[in-house]
């Protein structure tokens, strides 16, 4: 990095010191910082940067992101001034950022994923040469969705010109907000789109508002659809999709690498490895439908800003549009998908480290100059994980088999937890999780020095048992010395030992010529007792000779009919005590000699061939917290790509897909329930590839345990990366069915159902709309003021009504097939729907919301007789979410009260509080003790992923 004066922008004043979000606005060519309220406000006229500071998964520093987003009616100077802008707020950190070009309509899933569900740049804006947006009154906007998780919401001519059948639309008008799907849509852009819906609702509707769902090509005389059509002008076919610029999906092709010197561009015909990327250059890698700049950590800035040119000079060369994106990355800051482009990229912690170090070192003494706290950044050590992770509920039926050739043989209960290097076991967990489920851990162990065949057949023994459960354990591949904590757990004590006692085993060292050294009761054998916690017991037989002790450890020597527990000094009290209970364990009722570090006897020495030297410093693992990586992935050609799923949630994990979870001490490979069976059988295959990937390019270890779970049996260990919610395995259907229930208590109608088949849904609508049609003067007392097109239909809409009330009619005398239940369903949905209508002709209940209806229309809207459970809209995305019980009804039952002292408010408290929503603890500390208990403020607690936030109210006992 180049030792030229940095000019600091007064807007970048201490910022990129913690994890967080900053927005700034290019006003009159310089960044204006945005206020928290307008974050996710995008103009079209305008132009942005955004940076984003999360923490880092190695050297303890942290992972920026600088985004500049530019608006379509931006200038170019204005675009320009972002760009150059980027470059100095990233020198000024210390040159270690990764920057991104976001064109508007093109943006990144990662930039989209801050501002989730979506955002929607609006016309107009606040730079120089636009006029200043006014805040106008309700105005019925069409929006056209795109996307399966990062979604891309553009507002189109509210125009029937404007729908097609290929994609999904939201109309939003003042009363009702309708989803039309193309008949050609894609299920999970559907779905995507309800979360667009509901923030819509909230945004705009105060909350309160109807919501309807239009299927294209679905002929239903429902009221919804006629009021849907009424809204265009009434009913008539849509043409086909006309192709756009929107629609042009550039082709991802070869990578090919261009060095950049002076400016100018020179195409480097060889095979892609890191060592081509020289320190002191910057490179160019088109990748076709995305470029990336390649910055070596010792450049300039004034070369960093001309390689920048340079590439804008190549998009308008090559005919590129000029939407094209562009990610900027540091040397030693490279991205995944940046790296995978490479035949490999050799993991280098040592240089990674030092990298990690060198920036913060550079930041921290920048930010001093500036008169910046760096508290939160002046330790190079990662943070240490102490906390007990997730493990599975006692009491439940533990079984293990040992693999002997082709059959599995079931060990006694007096032998589970003995393992032995040579053989691989199979383990079934059987227990009860806390909603009373049972629940299943199918795993199978693989010994270090176990043989081929005994390997294959572990496999096949295990699946098939799998398949016989139908699927319902998670099933886990584990190697020896990779053993997950909920594994160990399950076995006090976890004893691996020498040697094996299968056949396979027994002949391959036969063959071999070599000694057999599997443990025997009877003979001389040396074992190191080291973690104490259930979670981490581990004992490991080692050799049996002087150097194998370490000061920090326990050791128990069997010399025969002798049992000795060696004390090293450096050892804790909880060591020695495990000692003594893995020596009653391996052989019970043998009277057991202690012998501290430095009172060896003799004897000792002798049956371990003599004192030697050996070590008195403690081992260092790697036990620092890392971030957890959800992907997709498709095969090409055989390969695996995989593209990264950003600020992930539960609502990411979509039940036709098949997803992949990397938390770097483990990975999961999920799979919906929409997932074809013969593609499940693929887990372990499609796990195993991502393995390989992962270690050539991500640096995680071949052996890292390896599971495959589906979608309703996902374990405890899985469910703690997400703000989890259990209800959602209960509710059945596509991707899209499943978020209509979840977020407004309705069914889709767009399934393989005969087009009369609506049920109580039908019936409610029906109801409504006859109800809305027939008394038009209750609805002048809604709304002062409606526009002519938000539903008042006159004729039209009386005839949708009266049609879909004979439908619904007509459905429930021609059906014979319904069971008394369902009958008995869809007449309470009907008394119930005509049971609002009479009601809201007698009372009206005014609503402060800007262009939101009623209570009394609020009640009309589609749900059946009985919903299913409902969650928060925003329970699993970054930020805050409000408690569910009201403050009055917490202060009514603590009189007054609604700020309560920690020690009340934890779970184990001698004192609880009543009357709060017990899983929103937290919100009800005082900004003060809040502060004290996590150590952050409540602004900077809730920027945090979601599972973070779960993870630090179990530490602190408000969960």
């Amino acid at each position: 990095m180049s030792n030229a004066k940095v000019v600091l922008e007064p807007a970048f004043q201490g910022v990129g010191h913690k994890p967080g979000t900053e927005i700034w606005r290019i006003e009159d060519f310089k960044p204006v910082p945005l206020p928290k309220s307008d974050y996710g406000k995008f103009y079209c006229g305008d132009s942005y940067i955004v940076l984003q500071v999360t923490t880092c998964n190695k050297g303890g520093a942290y992972l920026l992101d600088i985004h500049f987003w530019i608006g379509k009616d931006s200038s170019q100077d204005e675009a320009g001034t972002a760009a150059i802008k980027t470059i100095e707020l990233d020198t000024m950190l210390g040159g270690r950022a990764v920057q991104h070009r976001e064109p508007q309509g093109y943006e990144s899933d990662k930039f989209l994923s801050y501002f989730k569900p979506c955002i929607i740049p609006m016309e107009g804006g606040f730079a120089s040469g636009f006029k200043k947006p006014e805040e106008e009154k309700f105005e019925t906007r069409l929006y056209i969705c795109k996307g399966k998780r990062a979604i891309r919401v553009k507002e189109v001519p509210f125009s029937r010109s404007s729908l097609n059948h290929d994609d999904v639309f939201i109309l939003d008008t003042e009363k009702k907000i309708y989803q039309f799907n193309g008949a050609n849509s894609n299920i999970q852009e559907r779905a995507k789109a309800l979360e667009v819906i509901q923030h819509l609702k909230e945004k705009y509707h105060d909350g309160v508002c109807n919501v309807a769902i239009v299927d294209d090509g679905k002929l239903q005389a429902e009221s919804d659809s006629g009021e849907f059509w009424v809204l265009f002008g009434g009913f008539a076919p849509i043409g086909k999709k006309a192709v756009s610029d929107d629609d042009v999906v550039l082709e991802t092709t070869a990578p090919k690498l261009y060095s950049i010197n002076n400016g100018q561009l020179k195409l480097e015909d060889i095979v892609l490895t890191k060592s081509i990327l020289e320190n002191t250059k910057c490179f160019l890698l088109d990748c076709g439908a995305e470029l990336f700049v390649w910055v070596g950590r010792v450049t300039q800035v004034e070369d960093r800003k001309t390689a920048s040119a340079a590439v804008e000079k190549f998009i308008i060369k090559e005919n590129r549009p000029k939407t094209t994106r562009i990610t900027q990355v540091i040397q030693g800051y490279e991205n995944h998908t940046f790296k995978s482009k490479f035949e490999s990229w050799p993991a280098s912690s040592t240089a990674g480290n030092s990298n990690t170090e060198e920036g913060r070192i550079k930041v921290t003494a920048l930010l001093k100059q500036k008169g910046v706290d760096v508290k939160g950044i002046s330790k190079s050590s990662a943070p240490v994980n102490d906390e007990v992770p997730p493990l599975l509920d006692g009491g439940g039926k533990l079984e293990v088999w040992c693999i002997n050739g082709s059959a599995k043989t079931a060990l006694p209960k007096e032998e589970l937890g003995k393992f032995y290097s040579g053989d691989c076991y199979i383990v079934l967990y059987t227990y009860h999780s806390g909603d009373k489920k049972e629940e299943f851990y199918l795993t199978y162990w693989i010994g270090k020095h176990s043989v081929r065949e005994d390997q294959e057949m572990v496999f096949q023994i295990a699946n098939t048992l799998w398949n016989s459960m139908k699927g319902r354990p998670v099933l886990g591949r584990i190697y020896q010395g990779k053993e997950p904590p909920q594994f160990v757990a399950l076995f006090q004590p976890m004893v691996i030992l020498k040697g094996g006692i299968s056949s396979g085993y027994k002949k391959f060292v036969e063959e071999k010529g070599q000694k057999d050294e599997t443990y025997c009761a009877d003979g001389i054998a040396l074992i190191r007792v080291s973690g104490t916690s259930v979670h981490n017991n581990k004992t490991l037989q080692v050799d049996a000779v002087s150097t194998s002790l370490s000061s920090t450890d326990c050791f128990i020597l069997q010399s025969k009919n002798v049992m000795f527990t060696w004390i090293g000094n450096s050892s804790s009290y909880e060591q020695q005590q495990w000692a003594g209970k893995v020596a009653e364990f391996l052989k019970p009722g043998v009277a057991v000699k202690h012998c501290k570090e430095g009172t060896e006897s003799s004897t000792f020495w002798s049956a371990i061939g003599g004192k030697q030297n050996y070590t008195s410093k403690n081992v260092s693992t790697d036990v620092a917290i890392r971030e957890p990586h959800l992907y997709t992935f498709s095969l090409r050609n055989g390969k695996l790509e995989v593209t990264e799923v950003f600020n992930f949630s539960q609502d990411d994990l979509l039940t036709e897909d098949t997803m992949i979870l990397d938390t770097h001490s483990e990975v999961f490979v999920w799979m919906g329930q929409g997932v074809e069976t013969k593609e499940k059988q693929k887990a372990f295959e499609i796990g195993e590839k991502y393995v390989e990937h992962a270690v050539a390019f991500e640096g995680i270890s071949p052996d890292v345990p390896l599971y495959k779970v589906i979608e309703g049996n996902e374990p405890c260990f899985f469910r703690t990366y997400f703000s989890w919610d259990s209800t959602r395995s209960v509710i059945h259907g596509n991707s899209f069915e499943k978020k209509l229930s979840v977020l407004f208590g309705m069914r889709s109608e767009g399934g393989p159902k005969s087009s009369g088949d609506g049920g109580p849904t039908q019936r409610a609508s029906a109801l409504a709309a006859l109800s809305s049609a027939l008394n038009p003067s209750s609805q002048g007392k809604q709304s002062d003021e409606r526009p002519p097109s938000s539903g008042d239909g006159g004729h039209t809409q009386r005839a949708s009504a009266m049609a879909a009330l004979s439908s619904s009619i007509n459905t429930s005398s021609k059906s014979q097939t319904q069971s008394h239940s369902g009958q008995g369903s869809q007449r309470a949905a009907a008394v119930a729907a005509l049971s609002n209508v009479l009601t809201a002709e007698g009372s009206h209940s005014p609503h402060h919301g800007r262009g939101s209806p009623t209570a009394d229309a609020a009640k009309t809207e589609l749900a059946p007789a009985s919903p299913p459970p409902e969650i928060e809209p925003d329970a699993t995305e970054t930020g805050r979410t409000e408690p569910d019980v009201s403050q009055e009804q917490t202060a009514n039952e603590n009189g007054g009260q609604t700020i309560f002292s920690y020690e009340r408010l934890i779970s184990k408290s001698t004192d609880p509080v009543s009357g709060i929503d017990y899983k929103r603890r937290e919100t009800y500390l005082a900004d003060s003790e809040f502060q004290t208990v996590f150590g952050m403020t409540k602004e900077e607690f809730y920027e945090q992923p979601r599972w973070k936030q779960e993870l630090q109210k179990k530490k602190a006992d408000l969960f």
